[in-house]
């Protein structure tokens, strides 16, 4: 098959248009759609159907897409490798964490590392569902419990634990609860249990869901949480490590609170020269210890 027109292929089935990808690839509309005609005739199959909306791949495509989206992800692994062989840091670093700790605790930390290594560009990408390290969906990962992919180095970071915070504010007006029982006369801010998140926060809230609260608000992360007990709407289940930032939260029933949550920082094994990823585990190093300092403080 010819590296040229699967380029091509790869760009329009991505984009999911012929005019979207001629765009990326700087050529004209009827240019990819030549490649794409070519491709198809030399394969003999039909790699697309036609709709309103756009392109769709058929079954066919779609065998193809995963070959080429797999040989692009190899390509970037490999570049990557060959930038870190310079001694300078620098380039992109593509760093996948869950929204609450990338919002409240990584994020507002990334000031010195940008000092450090002003020529990094991080892509950060927050949510809930895991990415495929050793596919290179991400290069580092923080997750709120132990990796289970293989070919992953994995370093332990700490532990956080799931607590009852509410702001000073809310407290003055609505009292403060004494035991679970005064819950009737507050409200609870807490993420679903059935939402993704990690697994001693979904079992403390399971059993706060098993008292008699009357009114409840449920956000899917832990940064809407947040917002919910700073703007005074209630007492929320929050990461420990909220405290911290916040010092302005008081801390409700403090003999209710969550199992251990492990963090750790993972990346793949093929990274493991890498000069960027060394870079940013030795930045998050640091914070954890300036982290546990200020706790102990």
């Amino acid at each position: 098959m010819d590296w040229d027109k699967l380029r091509i292929f790869h760009s329009v089935a991505d984009a999911g248009s012929l005019t979207h990808a001629g765009e990326t690839l700087h050529l004209s509309q009827s240019a990819v759609s030549r490649q794409i005609r070519a491709l198809e005739e030399s394969l003999n199959v039909t790699l697309f159907h036609r709709h309103a909306r756009g392109l769709i791949l058929t079954e066919q495509g779609e065998l193809l897409f995963d070959a080429t989206n797999a040989m692009v992800k190899r390509l970037d692994a490999a570049a990557a490798r060959i930038r870190d062989s310079e001694d300078e840091v620098f380039g992109e670093l593509r760093i996948t964490t869950t929204t609450g700790f990338g919002t409240l605790w990584l994020a507002p930390r990334l000031t010195s590392l940008y000092r450090k290594y002003p020529a990094l560009k991080i892509d950060l990408m927050l949510e809930e569902r895991v990415l495929d390290l050793p596919m290179r969906e991400a290069d580092v990962a923080i997750r709120m419990k132990e990796p289970s992919q293989a070919d992953l180095i994995r370093k332990r970071l700490m532990n956080i634990r799931m607590r009852l915070y509410a702001s000073a504010d809310y407290l003055a007006e609505h009292g403060t609860p004494q035991r679970m029982e005064d819950f009737s006369q507050h409200r609870l801010i807490c993420q679903h249990a059935g939402a993704p998140q990690v697994a001693a926060g979904a079992l403390l809230v399971q059993e706060l869901m098993s008292h008699d609260i009357p009114s409840m608000l449920t956000v899917n992360n832990y940064f809407g949480v947040l917002q919910g007990v700073l703007n005074n709407l209630g007492i929320g289940v929050l990461p420990d490590y909220n405290a911290v930032a916040f010092p302005n939260l008081v801390r409700v029933l403090p003999d209710v609170e969550s199992g251990d949550v492990p963090v750790f920082l993972a990346y793949p094994e093929e990274l493991r020269h890498s000069k960027r990823v060394a870079a940013f585990r030795e930045f998050v190093t640091e914070e954890i210890f300036n982290y546990r300092k200020s706790q102990q403080g």
